[in-house]
Order: structure tokens, then C-alpha cells, then sequence
């Protein structure tokens, strides 16, 4: 599995992290705080950090901050706290790829780890023609049992990368958006999976989901995947064949008060990480919009 460094000054919540890491396979690396984390960084070259926000001698924030500047294709994932709200919008913006309330560690950390550690950028050949592209698109239909997940959004990363997208940071964050973006089609809607059967684990979610992947009228529902990449930008239209949602209807996901919900996740990463999120009239359908920086 993969090699994580988690930084948290409790002991007690570094023993928990540790503990549910390693039962998944994953070997770990501690920290106290950013500082010591940043000299592990260096050290001990970890896949993927996960660290909390509020710390003393480098918070949460200065360790994203520091990361991205000095070690960029390392994700980093946030543990927040009640109070830590307002520090995880911040620390989003500013790189995290990611983010677990503390609350929910024993149900989300794991799974929100192989999602992140999934959607890591690799770049391949082909970079230098694409200097004289005028535009590019694909369109996709896929079925609702994702395993087309990652691929996908690796091509897409790929993509983005030989279009002038260089900052690792970046193209990851991207990758979390589109991987919620994909994920909530094909699940909330042509599966129409309610967030609400997580709220006891995932037990109840995933044996629904592997119920409908077989039965009508889920099963024959598709995602149709829309993706326009032009000389600095790129945009993907993102649709279900489910019967749509009220976006209005979703508490405001940008407010960090909103940030331990699991309604609205998928939402908060997506408007934190693209430049532009809109939804048609009907709510199955999602346009992305990411425009390269100068």
C-alpha cells in the first residue's frame, strides 16, 4: 500500500489515525507538528500527508502552505474539528486535497485516502503537440458501476497537463473534483443513493448501490461525460439520466460551517477546486470549468 505521514499534536488522535490506516495496509510515518512533518517530508518521501489543522508551532494551514510550495505532488488531507471550519476552507484553497471531519474518521479517512491517493496526476507523452491544438473534446457514456473512475479522470489529467495545466497541486485537485462530480452521477443520480444511508457506515450504502447496478430502471441509466479542452481552459458537462435534484435545495456548501456534512461534500470540493460549477434547471447535469493560471 502507500506510505502516509499523519501529523497531529494528541497523541491520542495519532494512535487512532495510525490504527486505522494501518488495519487498511498502509504504513505510517508520525508527526507531532508541521515543523517536525516538514523535516519527515524531506526524509521519509511520503505518498500522502494527513494532518490536523490546529497545532502548535506550524498549524495545519502553514503545513499545507509549505507543502505546496516545496513538495507539490504530495496530497495532503485535512482532520477537522469543530472549530477548525473556517482554517479548512482556507487550507483547501490554499492546496489540501482534501478533507475528513474527526467525528467521521472511522467511516470516511480510508476510503477518502484511496480516492485522493487515486486521482494523484501522471503525465505521459505526447505534451509538446499539444502546443498546436486549437480545442480537443470527448464524449463518453458510461455504465454506473465506475470502473471507469479512475482512468477517466487520468485521462483528463493527462490531458490537462500536455494543455499547459504544470502545477501538480492543481491537476490533483482537479481530479477530486471530477471524481465527486462523476461519482455523485452515478450514484445520487441514476442510482439515486441518498447521502443519508452513510450516516452509519457504509454498510447500508454499498449494498443498496450493488442491488441497483442489477436492477431497472438503474441499470440501464448512463453518465454521459462531455469534456472540451481550448487554449488555456477546459470544461466538462457532467450528466445523469436520474431524475434530478433542487441545487438550491443543498445547504450553502462553501460555508464552513457546513464542512462536517455529508451532504454537500462532494459540492464544497468542487466549487473550492474548479473556477466555475453550474447546474442545468432540472439538476442532472453539471458543467465544470477549470482556466489555467497565467
Amino acid at each position: 500500500m502507500s506510505r502516509i505521514l499523519v501529523v497531529d499534536d494528541s497523541r491520542v488522535d495519532l494512535e487512532l489515525v495510525t490504527s486505522l490506516l494501518s488495519d487498511v495496509g498502509h504504513e505510517c510515518v508520525r508527526a507531532g507538528n508541521g515543523r517536525e512533518a516538514l523535516d519527515l517530508v524531506q526524509s521519509d518521501a511520503p505518498e500522502l500527508i494527513v494532518t490536523d489543522l490546529q497545532m502548535p508551532e506550524m498549524d495545519g494551514l502553514e503545513l499545507v502552505q509549505a507543502v505546496h510550495a516545496r513538495h507539490p505532488k504530495v496530497p495532503v488531507v485535512l482532520m477537522t474539528a469543530h472549530g477548525s471550519e473556517e482554517i479548512a476552507a482556507e487550507a483547501l484553497r490554499a492546496g489540501a486535497a482534501s478533507y475528513v471531519p474527526k467525528r467521521n474518521l472511522a467511516k470516511d479517512l480510508a476510503a477518502t485516502i484511496e480516492r485522493v491517493l487515486g486521482v494523484a496526476p501522471s503525465r505521459g507523452e505526447g505534451e509538446e503537440a499539444a502546443r498546436w491544438l486549437a480545442e480537443a473534446g470527448y464524449r463518453f457514456v458510461l455504465d454506473n458501476r465506475c470502473g471507469w473512475l479512475r482512468p477517466l479522470v487520468a485521462h483528463f489529467q493527462a490531458e490537462l497537463a500536455r494543455r499547459g495545466f504544470r502545477d501538480e497541486t492543481e491537476l490533483m485537485q482537479v481530479g477530486m473534483a471530477l471524481h465527486e462530480a462523476l461519482t455523485n452521477a452515478a450514484h445520487h443520480g441514476n442510482l439515486e443513493l441518498d447521502s443519508s444511508l452513510r450516516e452509519n457506515g457504509m454498510e447500508a450504502y454499498l449494498s443498496l448501490m450493488r442491488e441497483r447496478v442489477a436492477q431497472e430502471p438503474y441499470a440501464s441509466r448512463r453518465v454521459r461525460v462531455e469534456a472540451t479542452f481550448t487554449d488555456g481552459e477546459a470544461s466538462f458537462v457532467i450528466r445523469d439520466e436520474g431524475r434530478g435534484f433542487d441545487p438550491s435545495t443543498v445547504p450553502d456548501c462553501c460555508d464552513p460551517k457546513n464542512l462536517a456534512r455529508l451532504s454537500g461534500r462532494g459540492l464544497m470540493l468542487m466549487r473550492t477546486f474548479m473556477d466555475e460549477v453550474r447546474h442545468n434547471e432540472r439538476g442532472n447535469e453539471v458543467t465544470l470549468v477549470k482556466r489555467r493560471k497565467a
